[in-house]
């Protein structure tokens, strides 16, 4: 009987051992960084639907995670503009009570996104136009003139713009 029970263990182990692992490591993108030291990125955020809004953000975290993973500074700023600055604010009056709970998702992605070292910026010509007041904006989000003249400059700075629509 013992030597049954140890000839089962032996498999298993033996089994365990030659099971390909469960999480393939990840792949680099070595060439891409080739040389850079800083990951200068804006994302040009114009995205109103809450769900949506929930997973990019989440890619977004995954992006400044796999720039420190592969050695490069994340110097990350999300620019709001558009009906996307509904999403960043305290003020749900214009919301469904459906999307409150994406709603508090987002606010706890932003928060940990500037925990991350990202900047977040929101349009105060889109606040203006869609009834926003600015003192609603979720907590470090700062108001800024005009998001075109925001990622104008960005760009003109060497940051890489990646649309969010």
């Amino acid at each position: 009987m013992k030597v049954n029970l140890t000839k089962r263990l032996f498999f298993l182990l033996l089994l365990i051992c030659s099971m390909p692992p469960l999480a393939a490591e990840k792949p680099d993108d070595a060439d891409a960084l080739k040389g850079v030291s800083v990951g200068k990125v804006v994302f040009d955020v114009n995205m109103a639907d809450p769900k949506k809004m929930t997973l990019y953000l989440s890619v977004i975290r995954e992006t400044i995670d796999d720039l420190k993973r592969q050695g490069a500074k994340p110097d990350v700023i999300l620019a709001f503009r558009g009906l996307s600055v509904r999403l960043i604010s305290t003020d749900r009056e214009q919301m469904d009570l459906t999307d409150f709970a994406d709603m508090d998702q987002i606010a706890a992605q932003i928060a940990d996104l500037q925990q991350a070292g990202a900047r977040i910026e929101s349009c105060s010509v889109a606040t203006r136009l869609f009834g926003i007041d600015n003192s609603t904006l979720l907590e470090g989000v700062k108001a800024v003139g005009n998001t075109f003249v925001s990622l104008t400059g960005y760009q003109a700075q060497g940051y890489a713009n990646i649309p969010i629509y």
